[in-house]
């Protein structure tokens, strides 16, 4: 599970939404770290509302991208998680998409970085989802 933290317009016939998701994990010192981006894995029902989200929850704006409240959880599915030195949590993920929008669970229980770096440290390939 990881916090939506920017999003941006999509391309194409998605142009017009807010579509593209970068979230994050949580590190042991307390801040959110980007750890992937997800474009698909939604239905058209769920693009709106996500598109809705980030319209009434903007907080920053920097040109094409809108960083929101960091509030809405999404679980996330990938198809492997290795470390990376270009990634300032120290990841990288094979293929994400988005899973689930978790609005029943709060923001301060989505996934600590620890646990995403063990998944890479032990060579987890196929890892369900964070």
């Amino acid at each position: 599970d990881c916090v939506m933290m920017y999003a941006q317009r999509g391309h194409g016939k998605r142009s017009s939404f807010y579509s593209d998701y970068t979230f994050g994990c949580w590190s042991e010192d307390g801040r959110l770290l980007p750890v992937g981006k997800a474009y698909s894995g939604i239905t058209d029902a769920e693009l709106a509302m996500l598109d809705r989200f980030v319209r009434a929850n903007t907080v920053a704006r920097f040109g094409p991208v809108r960083e929101v409240e960091k509030t809405l959880v999404l679980e996330i599915a990938f198809d492997s998680i290795h470390r990376s030195t270009r990634h300032k949590s120290g990841l990288a993920m094979r293929f994400p998409r988005i899973h689930r929008i978790r609005t029943d669970k709060p923001a301060a229980e989505a996934d600590r970085i620890v646990r995403l770096m063990a998944l890479a440290g032990a060579g987890v390939g196929e890892a369900p989802d964070a």
